[in-house]
């Protein structure tokens, strides 16, 4: 019964909320506005932070935040010239004291990167740019609103009316929250790649790098992939696409330059 509740509920939703992504413009499952995606994603980061703060995990080195802050600042810009209401985004990146091999980007522009990632990869400039270009790329693609409409759809019948009707549901935070968890689609992944590795050109960072963080994190695989690459396409798919887009990306790379 439960199943057959969250198959018509996905079948409704795909009827009633269905969008043409003004970057890519493939169509998106998108039950939750703009707006409300932002704000409740706000919402999850603040506590998101306020946790790692209370456990002193919030990285306290000023060296690795700044250097942290100066990538993503050249990729801010170039997000607004890639979709222009994002100049008007919030944005505001955290870097998280953990091992975990992780990075994300919620709706309007909250981001986090762990210090697991970039020490334990040893990671570059150009290498971190891909990862934060990436994650941004996510955003500026509306996925996070995807991912948070799968988490509304998936819990019935009852939440989806409450979006049809165009109330105000309070699950919408935790939502948000559950949203950074749940995996992207294959097809989403691809689009974050293809894009975040143009957002990064443009922004002068070497396209070659995202191959060669790849690469990384493949070797760093050991036992089994780490969190960052647990519902991503193999390494070995992914840098075999990347390495068909690098020519297309070198000449915005050399132009920012």
């Amino acid at each position: 019964m439960k199943t057959r509740l969250v198959v018509t509920a996905l079948a409704a939703a795909a009827l009633v909320g269905c969008e043409a992504n003004p970057v890519s413009g493939r169509q998106q499952l998108v039950l939750v506005s703009e707006e409300t995606a932002q704000a409740s994603s706000a919402q999850a980061y603040a506590q998101t932070l306020d946790a790692a703060q209370k456990k002193g995990k919030l990285s306290t080195d000023a060296a690795l935040n700044a250097r942290v802050k100066r990538i993503t600042d050249r990729l801010i810009v170039q997000a607004g010239n890639m979709y222009g209401p994002s100049r008007s985004w919030k944005w505001s990146v955290a870097v998280i004291d953990e091992p975990t091999l992780n990075a994300w980007c919620m709706p309007g522009g909250k981001m986090a990167i762990y210090t697991g990632i970039v020490r334990k990869l040893a990671l570059s400039d150009d290498e971190i740019a891909q990862i934060m270009g990436h994650e941004i790329a996510h955003a500026l693609l509306g996925h996070g609103r995807e991912r948070m409409s799968r988490a509304i759809a998936m819990q019935g019948g009852m939440a989806l009316g409450s979006i049809v009707a165009g109330r105000d549901l309070s699950i919408l935070a935790p939502v948000a929250d559950i949203a950074i968890t749940l995996p992207n689609s294959r097809e989403g992944e691809s689009e974050a790649d293809r894009y975040g590795l143009e957002l990064a050109a443009r922004s002068g960072f070497d396209p070659r790098a995202a191959v060669r963080l790849w690469e990384k994190m493949s070797a760093a695989s050991g036992n089994g992939p780490p969190q960052f690459l647990s519902t991503h396409p193999s390494p070995v798919d992914r840098i075999q696409k990347l390495n068909g887009l690098v020519p297309q990306m070198m000449p915005l790379y050399e132009k920012a330059r």
